[in-house]
């Protein structure tokens, strides 16, 4: 399988130049093709955009300055217009949310272009990239084999970093337990069925700095220095928030898949619970999508383990995890929960996460299962017939 081995660079003053203009003919290319296909009204294949926006171009007087870089990321820029089309595409035949069109690239923000074999070379502790020069790169970690393609990124901070495609194998580890079930939360990230609580790391500080930079930024001068000052500045502050949290999300997500086989996860409706003003910055900053993409993408590095995902209809949070009884919706602020059927008392959080595991175990179990995620287990379904019932009997006895 493939991964991605990213490191970072430190370009010299002649090279970040070169660098510049070789983001900025790439965001040409990509603008020009995308403007072509959208006055053109259908969509053009790849081969025929680079005839036209790169070898055609370079030859008329406007875009003569193409040829000044290498030629293998200007192809790479349309491919990836192509692939970005492609997947608008097979959106729109699918249910579930869609995937946006392709947009015109701006100088501002985060830039990258892609080289392939005969682009690059490493030599010895640099990387040659062709056009560019040998770029002094840190290496924190030795390349597991031999990188297919390599992207070169400047981030809104104006970092450098280099991005290789590589092979990896299959780890192969053997498991503590055979499943878990996780209910993610605000205060608590993670509620295990273990019982084990995992702790976020708190934003709030930075997040205060983010927003007073971000105060100052609206007042200053646009085009000024001092307005360029704050915003790298808060592009730095956004930029230790995300390495924190994605730090954070690489380690719980690598222990929860190495000790367990079967990682059992809730389909959260995370856009919807973002129209909650009062909860969405809360809900963003905590990373919930991000920790269900690299628990399914780790789980293909290691060696017999899966994430069941179980529907976000299926009442983990009312349903009790000993006896079954179904006792229905609780208010957010009751944290402790009595069962009135069998008497055990539960942490909403726990019993939730014990609920998913269950839930995660019988879809993992089910030979009809395709990975959707989109079935209620029988044990839910006999209990919210006898609640019904239960109900109707109370009724008929009030009357």
């Amino acid at each position: 399988m493939k991964a991605r081995y990213q490191y970072r660079i430190y370009p010299t003053d002649q090279q970040r130049k070169l660098l510049a203009q070789l983001f900025g003919c790439v965001r040409v290319v990509w603008n020009d093709a995308l403007n072509l296909c959208k006055v053109s009204g259908g969509y053009i294949k790849p081969a025929d955009l680079q005839k036209i926006c790169i070898t055609m171009a370079k030859k008329s007087a406007e875009r003569s300055w193409l040829s000044d870089v290498s030629n293998i990321p200007l192809q790479q820029s349309i491919n990836d217009l192509g692939a970005a089309y492609k997947n608008f595409f097979e959106s729109l035949k699918r249910k579930g949310i869609k995937v946006k069109p392709p947009r015109f690239k701006k100088k501002s923000g985060r830039q990258s272009a892609r080289f392939t074999r005969g682009g690059f070379s490493i030599k010895g502790n640099k990387v040659y990239l062709a056009k560019i020069g040998k770029l002094k790169t840190i290496w924190s970690r030795p390349l597991p084999s031999e990188p297919s393609s390599v992207t070169v990124i400047k981030n809104a901070a104006g970092q450098y970093f280099l991005s290789f495609v590589v092979e990896v194998e299959q780890i192969s580890v053997e498991p503590v337990r055979p499943s878990v079930g996780v209910d993610f939360g605000i205060k608590t990230f993670a509620f295990l069925s273990t019982g084990e609580k995992v702790e976020s790391p708190g934003y709030s500080r930075l997040d205060r700095k983010i927003r007073r930079f971000q105060r100052k930024l609206a007042r200053q001068v646009k085009g000024s220095k001092r307005r360029e000052r704050t915003r790298l500045r808060i592009a730095k502050l956004h930029l230790k928030v995300s390495n924190i949290r994605k730090d954070f999300l690489h380690k719980t997500t690598t222990k929860l898949i190495r000790e367990n086989q079967t990682v059992c996860l809730e389909n959260l409706g995370v856009a919807g619970m973002l129209r909650n003003r009062k909860l969405s910055r809360a809900i963003s900053q905590q990373g919930w999508s991000s920790a269900r993409t690299m628990c399914e993408a780790k789980a293909e590095r290691y060696q017999h383990r899966s994430v069941a995902v179980i529907s976000r209809w299926e009442p983990t949070s009312q349903v009790c995890s000993c006896c079954g009884f179904r006792w229905g919706k609780l208010d957010l602020s009751v944290r402790s929960i009595l069962c009135i059927s069998c008497g055990a008392e539960h942490d909403r959080d726990e019993n939730a996460a014990r609920n998913t595991e269950k839930s995660g175990v019988e879809l993992s179990q089910d030979s009809k299962w395709t990975g959707s995620g989109h079935k209620t287990s029988f044990g839910a379904i006999r209990d919210e017939l006898s609640t019904h019932l239960e109900d109707k009997q109370l009724r008929l006895f009030a009357c």
